[in-house]
């Protein structure tokens, strides 16, 4: 009787744990700081093979927080000693307090086969909140721009050089640097040098690491005290994008010296002017020629006001297209401006264009320089004199293209004889030299690719006797030798079209290729043994390298100078370990 009531207690013990339903909700302390977050676990645990939630966990009101991240995990096991599975299905709630004091955190419900199970409430004490600063004032606190003029005492429209350098605690800012936006003021003409970012200086102000950002020029353009604007940048993260600015810059801009020439207006450096004719055929009367006045010279070229052709009876001048080739140079900007003139000459004979007076300062002298007036001495003709001075054969082929392009005969289409000034090219006859030149190269190709085959089956066939292991691996690192500079002229390619996801990815195999070649597998294997055969120097070279191709790489703004200041470093270092 007594194991009967044992078996039925089993029995009853059995189907209790078959339909369990434990369902919790806890914090991870009960006290918080104004900076903690808090995270709730909510345990929802199924004993049993028929449960089945019903839906999903209905949270309690949480609007005294913010909630910045949750997630989610089931878990299904088998309970050996009862032979009961069990579901166990777990969720994390990381929650941002808004309000200070004790707060109560509401039940969870869950619907389980028809049922409802909620947990208990409890309240979480919050001590103080901290206001979250923005990360604009975060990253305002870890990094800043700096712009640096040094030269801050210059002439009127006399250039000074700013650099831009950002600094910050952490390298991993710098990468989120991008959009730098140059100044622009009225009284400043503002001409970038380089945009593109410098190598990261560790040895910044204080315990801060550098970088510079662009490079440019400033031309005041009024005396007195001048204020150069703050320079902007944007600051890139996951979640917003926020922009950072630099100092301002006072510049004590001195006026010109008295005494300037009446036909100064703002040219400032050292220049030269040149005009001529750039039509080649005849000047005839009411014809237009281009005439071009060009200045030469450094300063501020892009900026200044260049000499205009003066009008006469004797032309007619029209507005001119200003073109330039201008590049940062030592003292301003270097190069030269075209001012293209269309000019119609009115009359027969001697004709002379002539410009305005054309002055500037120059700063190194402290002097004025007045070039004067430029001449250009031209003859115009007119129709008859034009028609009179060709030769009988253009005469003649003049005449009979003008008759056979007006007159047809009945019989046939005379203008298909038009006598043409130029020979016509036979493209057939060259494309066909073209084919034969290329079958003979083909030919040649073939033949030495079957002399390479031919030596190849003599070397097999004679077996050469087993050398050293050190002969050995001396043959097989030959064989497995990379030509670099197939690498380096692929890469040259690369950089010049702009693939710069290839190129990066072209670098990556040509290190391993080379790594091979010293049966080296990662790179701090090689650096190991670059620093024991090749020196210390030129290990802490590859080091620097791969540490600046990776940096370049995930850079967001490339640039075509610091790809091939880039393209050369790894030139240089690559020629010396692969010999």
């Amino acid at each position: 009787m007594q194991q009967k009531l044992i078996y039925i207690l089993f029995i009853f013990a059995s189907v209790i744990s078959y339909g369990q339903v434990n369902l919790f909700m806890e914090s991870d302390k009960a006290d918080y700081n104004g900076k903690d977050i808090v995270n709730l676990t909510i345990i929802l645990e199924l004993n049993g093979v028929d449960l089945e939630p019903q839906t999903r966990f209905q949270l309690p009101d949480l609007s005294k927080f913010t909630i910045i991240g949750s997630g989610s995990v089931t878990n299904t096991v088998i309970d050996p000693a009862t032979n009961t599975l069990i579901t166990q299905k777990v969720t994390r709630i990381a929650l941002e307090p808004k309000k200070k004091g004790k707060v109560k955190i509401g039940s969870v419900l869950v619907t389980v086969n028809n049922k409802i199970y909620k947990t208990e409430p409890f309240d979480v004490n919050i001590k103080d909140i901290i206001e979250k600063r923005s990360l604009a004032t975060n990253i305002a606190s870890e990094m800043y721009l700096n712009m640096e003029i040094e030269d801050r005492e210059v002439y009127q429209d006399q250039p000074t050089i700013a650099v831009l350098r950002v600094y910050s605690k952490s390298m991993d800012n710098f990468r989120k640097v991008k959009d730098v936006h140059l100044p622009h003021q009225d009284n400043i003409n503002v001409h970038a040098i380089s945009m593109s970012k410098s190598e990261i200086d560790p040895s910044g102000a204080g315990n801060m690491a550098s970088q510079t950002l662009a490079v440019f020029m400033v031309f005041p353009n009024e005396a007195g005290y001048v204020e150069v604007p703050s320079v902007s940048a944007s600051v890139s993260s996951y979640a917003n994008k926020n922009k950072i600015v630099s100092n301002k810059v006072k510049l004590n801009v001195k006026k010109l010296p008295e005494g300037s020439p009446e036909c100064f207006k703002n040219a400032v450096g050292n220049f030269s002017v040149n005009v001529y004719n750039a039509s080649k055929d005849k000047i005839e009367v009411e014809k237009p020629i281009n005439v071009i006045v060009k200045v030469s010279g450094e300063g501020n070229l892009p900026d200044m006001y260049l000499p205009k052709i003066l009008a006469s009876p004797d032309y007619e001048v029209f507005t001119p297209k200003i073109t330039s080739k201008v590049a940062p140079g030592t003292t301003g900007m270097k190069g030269e401006m075209f001012a293209n003139y269309v000019v119609i000459p009115k009359k027969a004979g001697p004709i002379s264009i002539q410009t305005e007076q054309f002055a500037f300062f120059d700063p190194a002298s402290r002097e004025y320089v007045d070039l004067g007036q430029e001449t250009l001495a031209l003859s115009a003709f007119s129709h008859d004199q034009i028609l009179e001075s060709r030769t009988t054969v253009e005469k003649v082929n003049e005449y009979t293209n003008t008759l056979l392009e007006t007159v047809n005969t009945p019989v046939l289409k005379t203008t298909t004889f038009k006598v043409k000034e130029k020979s016509k090219f036979h493209w057939n006859i060259l494309l066909t030299n073209i084919a034969i030149l290329v079958g003979l190269f083909l030919i040649y190709l073939l033949f030495k690719t079957w002399q390479k085959k031919r030596a190849l089956v003599r070397e097999t066939a004679s077996p050469k006797p087993l050398g050293s292991v050190a002969e050995t691996e001396k043959e097989i690192r030959e064989t497995l030798k990379t030509d670099i500079n197939d690498y380096f002229s692929y890469l040259e390619n690369l950089k010049d079209n702009g693939d710069y996801p290839k190129f990066f990815d072209t670098l990556e195999e040509m290190d391993l290729e080379v790594r091979n070649q010293y049966f080296k597998s990662s790179s701090e294997e090689f650096r190991t043994f670059l620093e024991s055969h090749k020196g210390s120097s030129v290990a802490e070279e590859y080091r620097n390298l791969l540490q600046r191709i990776q940096m370049e790489k995930y850079s967001p703004l490339k640039s075509a100078e610091g790809m091939d200041e880039l393209l050369k470093a790894v030139v240089n270092l690559y020629s010396r370990i692969s010999k």
